[in-house]
């Protein structure tokens, strides 16, 4: 159907929902209906939401187009009083400038996916002399994908954005090269490796674009750039360096004479920030449940304390910098002590002994890290070797115990990458190990292919709501809905999949090792 075809009918169904009501009827009117019908409400004005959002950021490439340095004082902007596209768009819309200028970026790569539809002089493309012919083989970018989701409302602007703003710009691919994919097989020479890194990232555009119903945007942004940092570590690298020598902290005292800091972390600090934090204040954010008895009543005492999270986090990092002989583990950190878990395959190893590019991953959030930096920790603290096949997927570990080891544990954060429920973005240490078969001390084992990583959320909503996860040998975890529906395809996360080499964007030199 055409896009004013589902608008129309978005509307038709909202009206039947809502009724001619007039605006200020509109919250009793909704408070009337269905839990079903409520849903029903909001998937349409979303679908309405994100036609329209498409046509405007449509018409905002446009503006930017006709609003160039070249166009002068006569682009379109400028000849409405304003020095750019930018802020015109955001007059038209009343958007904040972050959004006016998203709308702006967003619609400019839809001018570049269809280099033919921007009538850049204000007029129609037939009437700039290029023939039909001539504007089908015009050239795609490798971001066309994307552009071609969000015209077609399956991917959302900001789902849009986060993936495009993640993947970056393709090293050695400048704006003047506009191939694709199919460029890779007939190219030659530095042509064909530029064609060839182009369709390494249309490749991770396309497989972001397939994610994103599954995942958050926050999820799909970060996924994003592991990836990129995945197929371009030597600008891993730089980039970790760039953001290295950011780093800072400064206080100032306020005009209430109240004393204030900030700190710009880097990569590696933040990670092990936040790990403190998080094994502190895990009980009152859905931790792990099954602790002894000791552990469960420090969480049951930290979460009936009166002080809020953002106290408990002051007096933790206080605590932290006063002295780490003095403070008590216990204490500081509460029911699990805080430690940060890299994850590096051999050959990316091999590659920092020979001082090669490479990268490992941080196991919650998959920020990726240089390799010499994931090396030289393992040299302090040692490693825990995994074998895991092309899919990420560990051997097999049978034991006769009711629960997953602490090794086997970290052979499911590793395939798993956090909750595997559809849509959630919990990391491995907010997870439980759920068996997926009903374990019998007599009969039954904990191997890892029958096992998946559950928030704490989740696993309860699997065990209490009527949810059930199956699989078929080494295929898919499948989430099975109480009413029979068909079942969801449980996957791990996208960055670690890259991450162990089962997809294959072309060159093959470009791909991480498995």
């Amino acid at each position: 159907m055409s896009t004013f075809t589902d608008l129309r009918a978005a509307i038709d169904t909202l009206q039947t929902l809502v009724g001619d009501v007039d605006a200020a009827e509109i919250p009793a009117s909704v408070a009337s209906l269905s839990d079903a019908a409520v849903v029903s409400l909001i998937a349409c004005a979303s679908a309405l939401v994100r036609g329209g959002e498409s046509l405007r950021i449509a018409g905002a490439g446009v503006v930017a187009s006709r609003s160039t340095r070249e166009h002068g004082h006569g682009g379109l902007a400028q000849t409405r009083g304003h020095r750019s596209p930018l802020s015109f768009i955001q007059e038209l819309t009343g958007a904040t400038r972050a959004d006016a200028a998203k709308h702006v970026r967003l619609g400019e790569t839809l001018t570049a996916a269809r280099p033919d539809a921007s009538g850049g002089d204000g007029s129609s493309p037939d009437e700039t002399g290029a023939s039909g012919r001539e504007q089908d083989c015009a050239p795609r970018p490798w971001h066309a994908a994307l552009a071609d989701a969000l015209l077609a409302g399956t991917l959302t602007s900001a789902q849009h954005d986060a993936i495009l703003r993640g993947l970056g710009q393709p090293r050695r691919v400048g704006p003047e090269f506009e191939g694709d994919a199919q460029d890779a097989d007939t190219a030659c020479g530095p042509d064909a490796e530029t064609a060839a890194i182009a369709a390494a990232w249309a490749a991770a555009a396309c497989r972001l674009r397939d994610e994103a119903p599954h995942r958050t945007v926050e999820e799909l942004a970060q996924a994003a750039r592991t990836i990129r940092d995945l197929l371009d570590p030597a600008g891993a690298e730089r980039r970790f360096d760039e953001r290295f020598q950011a780093r800072s902290f400064r206080m100032w005292t306020d005009h209430d004479g109240l004393r204030r800091g900030s700190f710009t972390f880097d990569d590696e600090a933040a990670a092990w920030v936040s790990s403190i934090i998080d094994a502190a204040l895990r009980p009152r954010r859905g931790g792990p449940r099954f602790v002894d008895e000791a552990e469960r009543a420090l969480a049951d005492e930290l979460v009936a304390g009166p002080r809020t999270n953002d106290q408990l986090c002051y007096d933790l990092m206080i605590d932290v910098l006063r002295a780490g002989t003095l403070a008590d583990a216990d204490a500081v950190f509460g029911t699990r002590q805080a430690g940060v878990r890299l994850v590096i395959t051999a050959d990316a190893a091999s590659a920092a002994d020979d001082e090669r590019p490479a990268v490992g991953v941080i196991e919650d959030g998959h920020a990726a890290l240089p390799a010499w930096l994931v090396a030289q920790h393992a040299c302090d603290t040692g490693g825990v070797p995994c074998t895991l096949d092309t899919g990420g997927g560990p051997l097999d570990v049978g034991r006769e115990s009711r629960l997953f080891t602490p090794r086997q544990r970290i052979a499911l954060a590793i395939r798993d990458g956090g909750c595997r429920w559809h849509g959630c973005d919990r990391p491995p240490s907010y997870c439980e190990a759920h068996h997926i078969d009903q374990w019998q001390r007599d009969e039954g084992r904990t191997d890892l292919d029958r096992g998946i990583l559950l928030c704490r959320f989740h696993h309860m909503q699997l065990h209490h709501g009527g949810w059930r996860v199956t699989r078929d040998g080494r295929s898919d975890f499948e989430l099975h809905p109480p009413d029979g529906g068909p079942p969801t395809p449980l996957r791990p996360r996208l960055a670690l999949r890259y991450a162990w080499g089962d997809l294959r964007p072309p060159p093959r030199r470009l791909l991480p090792a498995a």
